[in-house]
């Protein structure tokens, strides 16, 4: 059609648009504006298309009903548009028009997730980042939980792309790691009158389980910038437990490989304690034989031999990938701070009284270092000793305070007469037994 017949075609159709809105007829106002927009798409006419559409949102007493359907209907459209420049044009017109309406308020966190797609691939992944903050989409609720959880994952990861980890910690709260639990087999119950209809996600949306891999991935990447270990450890661990990474082993060995790893470099605590006594019993690890020696050798109460370890898995350790890189130096350096600490605790164990001199031998080190490594772990709170630097000795005991010892001395006189007075019913006993017999 050409412009003469298009603007004609479209003034006859906004006479009936205007009938039909007066009257209150939602279906037939729906028809005319998609009528409309169907004109001037068939036509290629994108400028007039941009303009109808705000025309259209802006005519007193316009229905919520025809609003939401021209939205749906140009974001269509958005796809088959010739350029670049024209896209985002059209993108930025409905978002300016959705914006601040409720009814279509999934419709525009959809076209700002394009929109802000077309930054990311032009290099501006800060204005694409800032494009995605301004949507709060955990409180739609007519939004699928699964499309919910990809739009805060994207967020999460152009906050990591722009390196904003601040920003990326906070939207990540917003996920809790208990939804990737929930049992999707289950049917869905139907929604009762008055309460809010969930859409369907997108085909394009991953399932759950797709995102509770990326959401751990993403996790990964921050707990890497901090090098927090055991949050990396405990990453590692959630996505080894997911059962199509589970079934295969050409994906779980390596996930296996670092659990173990960050096992290693993660400082002694309770819950590193936890984990690395369940990883242990876990049947694939006897599929990598060194790494169970590996864990094995952290778990024993035996001073382990830096030179002899690091000679054993060096080249294991250089070709570790994690998030697409080496581990680094930084994790080298790190990895022989935890077998010191290990070596100090298993020293602290046997003994209560040692010279620094024979601690540095032990632990491989000059008596310098050995002296600045346990000072740290007294500092950490790791382990209780005092250091007597004239005499050169290092006690393990803590010191008792008056009150201390004479509970302990009550303690042990109570056990005392306990034990008397069981032996000597004991003898009685016995007795009783032998006179009866007698008298037999």
């Amino acid at each position: 059609a050409n412009t003469g017949n298009l603007d004609a075609a479209i003034e006859q159709l906004l006479n009936v648009e205007k009938q039909m809105r007066l009257a209150g007829d939602v279906a037939g106002t729906r028809k005319a504006v998609t009528d409309i927009l169907q004109l001037c798409f068939d036509a290629r006419a994108w400028k007039t298309l941009n303009d109808q559409i705000v025309v259209l949102s802006k005519r007193r007493g316009q229905l919520k009903q025809a609003v939401t359907a021209m939205v749906q209907q140009a974001m269509q459209y958005i796809d088959e548009t010739p350029d670049v420049e024209t896209r985002v044009e059209l993108i930025k017109t409905l978002n300016s028009v959705s914006a601040g309406k409720i009814y279509v308020e999934i419709e525009r966190a959809r076209l700002i997730k394009k929109l802000a797609k077309i930054k990311e691939e032009q290099g501006l992944i800060a204005e694409a980042a800032d494009l995605m903050q301004e949507i709060a989409v955990e409180t739609f609720g007519a939004m699928a939980k699964t499309e919910k959880i990809a739009f805060i994952l994207e967020q999460v990861r152009l906050c990591l792309d722009r390196q904003d980890y601040v920003r990326a910690q906070i939207l990540s709260r917003k996920i809790s790691p208990r939804v990737f639990d929930a049992d999707t087999s289950k049917e869905k119950k139907k929604p009762k009158e008055g309460d809010n209809v969930v859409e369907e996600a997108p085909a394009d949306i991953p399932s759950l389980l797709e995102l509770k891999q990326i959401y751990y991935e993403l996790m990964i990447r921050y707990y890497t910038h901090n090098n927090d270990y055991l949050e990396i450890c405990r990453c590692y661990k959630a996505i080894y437990e997911i059962p199509s990474v589970k079934e295969d082993p050409a994906k779980w060995v390596p996930i296996l490989r670092k659990i173990c790893w960050y096992l290693v470099l993660s400082p002694y605590d309770p819950m590193q304690s936890s984990l690395l006594n369940s990883t242990l019993e876990d049947k694939n690890l006897s599929e990598i034989p060194s790494f169970k020696l590996l864990l094995k050798q952290i778990v024993t109460m035996e001073v382990i031999q830096w030179t002899t370890l690091w000679d054993t898995y060096k080249s294991d350790f250089e070709n570790e990938k994690a998030t697409g890189k080496s581990l680094g130096e930084k994790a080298a350096e790190d990895l022989r701070q935890r077998i010191i600490e290990h070596n100090i605790l298993v020293v602290s164990k046997y003994y209560t009284r040692i010279t620094l001199k024979r601690l540095a031998e032990l632990l491989c080190l000059s008596v310098q270092e050995a002296e600045k490594h346990l000072s740290d772990m007294v500092v950490s709170k790791a382990l209780v000793a005092k250091i007597d630097r004239p005499m050169g000795i290092v006690c393990f005991q803590t010191a008792k305070d008056s009150n201390d010892i004479l509970n302990s001395w009550a303690a042990n006189l109570e056990k005392l007469l306990d034990l008397v007075e069981k032996s000597c019913h004991q003898i009685h006993k016995e007795t009783m037994v032998h006179k009866a017999a007698l008298k037999v």
